[in-house]
């Protein structure tokens, strides 16, 4: 039976999706518009308190806090997954997790009245562990919530709301709307609408259905979730379903980051969602953004209508998301992975060379555009999205938080190294850094068409199996009693009934 898209299905989706995901987005973006009159506002400060002016070294030491604070806080926020989905649920940290977007709001909407840059650059690590746990969160609610014939597209809507957060900073910091003296800290405290929204709305829809059986057997309560988030009372397939991957959960008991590292039936599981995490974020993603501007004035673009070229660049990073939301069913996620990675590879090679030539070549600086929006739309309808549908799709219910928990802190931890050396890679190899970039997509996408398999409208049972033979062990679907675990006999072999 086709499952269809419920309104309760979409609701739980897009409420979830903008009180989290959205947010994400929102605060990468938002103090790139506004960063010449935030950091008149430390220099001001700084010369209130001590009657001398902040030396050049020491602005740019506080800016850089100020960014890399919110990278920081997401690597000890996707610390906290594991622990907090499997006490409170995943709607339940969802909703505990605003408490790390309204506060934060409070505290920058407040800074300028406080005179205190200190606010900022705290506020910015808290909100940064807010967008750790819903980047790894999010995708994991939906993931479980959805039919697998929507499993995908569903997975793919925190990106959509990601870019469109993204967007929505773009927008409001163009200079005549808030990106201005006057503006910037409203600006900052908007962050804080969206938390409000979930916290208010989110509590009316329902727990994830396998986190309340898989987890905490009340089969019950699971039953009435499915029954709500599919439109009909006859979910008894879903339900057996679900009741073997718990029979099969049972031996293996809930699997720590420490466990799953040493479990040899996800050994290849892991590494592939470490792979597409740091291709995901190594790919030169954010060094492109941050190249964009000098790409657009270069062109001839006039330097005030430079900020409206960089919120169509945004745009079109939208579109090519939600195109992506309904080509990931037909394609699979593979393709899109392959197709997405081979774009941006292809892009940094060509933006290397039209970035080389541009002072020689009059065109040139136009191609330099073309190559920007050309890897934008690689980069949305694969790197981007797919990873966190992938990583939800490959690890059963026991080990998929402890997975989330690793994908998460390689995804930080990568965005912090970007945003650490490319300014010294910028600096060093001008435009040859994007061969760099180059380098490492084509690598990721090696190894897609190497080891990944497609997963689109497979049971998680059924991805497991397909990984079987790659982890050397044997896994087999029955319908025994008997559960998922390591056979003592031979080491080869893994029994999921």
């Amino acid at each position: 039976m086709t499952n269809l898209l419920t309104t309760v299905l979409a609701l739980s989706t897009l409420i979830s999706a903008f009180g989290s995901s959205f947010q994400y987005g929102y605060n990468v973006a938002v103090i790139n518009s506004p960063a010449p009159v935030m950091q008149q506002f430390y220099n001001t400060t700084y010369m209130e308190r001590y009657k001398t002016e902040m030396g050049q070294n020491l602005l740019t030491l506080l800016w850089s806090l100020s960014v890399s604070m919110y990278p920081l806080g997401g690597f000890f926020g996707s610390l906290m997954v594991a622990p907090l989905v499997n006490h409170l649920g995943r709607k339940g940290t969802l909703l505990f997790n605003n408490i790390f977007s309204i506060v934060p709001a409070v505290m920058m909407g407040a800074s300028e009245v406080a005179k205190s840059y200190e606010i900022i650059i705290v506020a910015r690590f808290i909100v940064g562990i807010c967008a750790g746990l819903s980047s790894n969160v999010v995708p994991m609610y939906l993931g479980e919530l959805s039919p697998k014939n929507l499993r995908g597209a569903l997975g793919i809507v925190p990106q959509l709301f990601i870019t469109v957060g993204i967007l929505s900073a773009q927008v409001l910091g163009i200079r005549n709307i808030l990106g201005n003296s006057a503006g910037w800290p409203l600006m900052l405290g908007l962050t804080g609408i969206p938390a409000l929204i979930e916290l208010l709305l989110l509590p009316f829809f329902p727990e994830s259905p396998r986190y309340m059986l898989i987890q905490k057997g009340d089969e019950k309560k699971a039953k009435k979730a499915l029954q709500r988030l599919r439109g009909w009372d006859d979910v008894d397939a879903e339900m057996t379903e679900m009741r073997l991957e718990d029979q099969s959960e049972r031996a293996e008991g809930r699997l720590t980051v420490f466990s799953l590292l040493a479990q040899r039936s996800l050994r290849w599981q892991l590494i592939s969602v470490v792979f597409m995490n740091m291709g995901q974020q190594l790919s030169g993603v954010n060094a492109i953004y941050y190249y964009a501007d000098s790409i657009y004035s270069s062109a001839g673009v006039n330097e005030n209508d430079v900020q409206f070229v960089t919120v169509g660049t945004g745009a079109v990073n939208v579109v090519m998301t939600v195109a992506a939301v309904f080509i990931v069913e037909k394609s699979g996620r593979r393709l899109l992975l392959l197709v997405g990675f081979g774009i941006c590879c292809a892009a940094c090679v060509l933006l290397t060379i039209a970035l080389s030539l541009q002072e020689s070549v009059s065109w040139m600086p136009y191609v330099s555009i073309m190559c920007v929006i050309i890897y934008v739309i690689g980069h949305a309808i694969g790197p981007s999205p797919i990873p966190n549908v992938v990583t939800t799709e490959m690890f059963r219910q026991s080990a998929r938080s402890a997975a989330f928990m690793v994908s998460g802190s390689v995804h930080w931890l990568s965005n912090f190294t970007v945003g650490l050396v490319f300014p010294f890679m910028e600096r060093g190899l001008g435009p040859y850094s994007f061969i760099v970039f180059a380098v490492i997509c084509l690598l990721t996408l090696v190894y897609v068409w190497v080891v990944v398999p497609e997963t689109k409208k497979k049971t998680f049972l059924e991805v497991s199996q397909m990984f079987g033979k790659r982890n050397k062990v044997e896994i087999k679907l029955g319908d025994s009693d008997l559960p998922l675990k390591d056979s003592k006999e031979d080491p080869e072999k893994v029994t999921a009934f």
